[in-house]
């Protein structure tokens, strides 16, 4: 047994002293990093941290009808288009374009001799053009920017949020031509297509587009996606093909939704295919905003109604199950409101059912303000508050 005299003895005990010291003091450094990282991240995990185990309650809104201006009549019944954009809500007829402010007041309307008039809407501005005619026009309830007309026939037209647009005609020697105009009504773009083009979708503040394309392989319709930039005549890439009828494109910073006929899908900004999605059942609607899509199925075969959402280019779809028919849906600051036959609900891209109100089976439509919503009915347009 060793034996140790006093100064051993008192040794031994600072160094087992200085060992706890420098441990305390590793330990009060390493917190210190820990701390000063997470401040300096915090924008990052506090959003996420502050949402744990937080639940949102579905609130049901009462579906009360707004009396007052409202429901705005429309004498040309089911034929008309409903709109809204900035605080506008807008109203195109067979004659007339009309333009409400969110409370039913009458601001303008401006008269038309479109014989099959279309209307697009974005960022305040409106583009009414004349689907197998030869016209178009920007313009908001103050003025007409600029209007063009054609020696050919429009198939289609867009508008962008910075008031560029495309036109899609006929052409004589190929399938289609595509025209891009900035917000003066000066041509920056075209471009000649051999094959048929069935939507463009502005992207990257109206610098480019993503397009689809329709064609045959092997006796089924097939769609691509391209990606162009208006300061480039060759396109970025083309996508392989999507195995649907493509019907509207949707592009975002992330590449682009393509719903069509039987089914849907995303396509990323290196023009590779993210997703695919088929349907069981009928398309109803779809709809995407920055990423974030929704479509609406009715199978009356097996009597199931679904929403299907995704929440960006390669999430796995969320599948909601309908109790009636769907009708109608729009994607709204990140969540998606959904028309059925029996009312409106109003889900999150997790799924969660956030707010839901009782409506009748006599709406067509409808669109979706900061406050309200607006219902299209046959002749006449009803206004509920709707609180998310």
């Amino acid at each position: 047994m060793p034996v140790y005299d006093a100064d051993d003895i008192v040794e031994l005990k600072n160094r087992k002293k200085r060992r706890r010291r420098l441990i305390k003091l590793g330990v009060i450094i390493l917190l210190a990093f820990i701390s000063a990282g997470m401040y300096f991240t915090r924008d990052t995990w506090y959003p996420k941290l502050r949402g744990i185990g937080k639940q949102y309650k579905t609130i049901v809104n009462s579906g009360q009808l707004a009396t007052g201006n409202f429901p705005i009549e429309v004498t040309s019944g089911s034929d008309y288009q409903l709109r809204y954009t900035v605080k506008k809500v807008l109203i195109l007829s067979d004659s007339t374009l009309y333009y409400y402010n969110t409370d039913g007041s009458l601001l303008k309307k401006r008269q038309h001799d479109y014989s099959n008039p279309v209307l697009r809407v974005a960022n305040g501005k409106a583009m009414v053009y004349e689907s197998g005619g030869n016209r178009f026009s920007v313009e908001d309830e103050d003025e007409v920017f600029f209007t063009r007309e054609f020696d050919e026939n429009i198939l289609f037209a867009r508008i962008s949020s910075e008031g560029y647009a495309a036109v899609v005609t006929t052409s004589e020697n190929y399938n289609c031509e595509m025209i891009v105009y900035n917000r003066k009504g000066e041509i920056i773009y075209s471009r000649k297509c051999v094959d048929r083009v069935s939507d463009i979708s502005f992207i990257d503040d109206s610098s480019g587009c993503m397009m689809t394309m329709i064609k045959a392989e092997n006796g089924t319709h097939v769609t691509t996606v391209q990606e162009i930039d208006f300061s480039d005549k060759e396109e970025k890439w083309t996508s392989p093909g999507l195995n649907t009828l493509g019907l509207e494109v949707f592009g975002s910073s992330e590449g682009a939704f393509v719903y069509g006929l039987d089914s849907c899908g995303y396509v990323d900004r290196n023009g590779k295919i993210s997703s695919y999605y088929k349907y069981e059942g009928e398309l109803a609607a779809a709809a995407s905003i920055s990423g974030k899509s929704a479509v609406l199925v009715n199978n009356e075969d097996s009597r199931k109604y679904n929403a299907i959402l995704f929440s960006g280019n390669s999430s796995e779809p969320i599948i909601i199950d309908l109790e009636t028919p769907a009708i109608e849906v729009s994607v709204f600051k990140g969540l998606a409101y959904i028309l059925c036959q029996d009312g409106i609900y109003t889900y999150d891209f997790t799924g969660a059912l956030r707010s839901t109100a009782k409506a009748n089976d006599s709406y067509t439509g409808f669109v979706r303000s900061d406050n309200h919503i607006f219902l299209k009915g046959f002749n006449r347009i009803d206004r509920i508050d709707y609180d998310t």
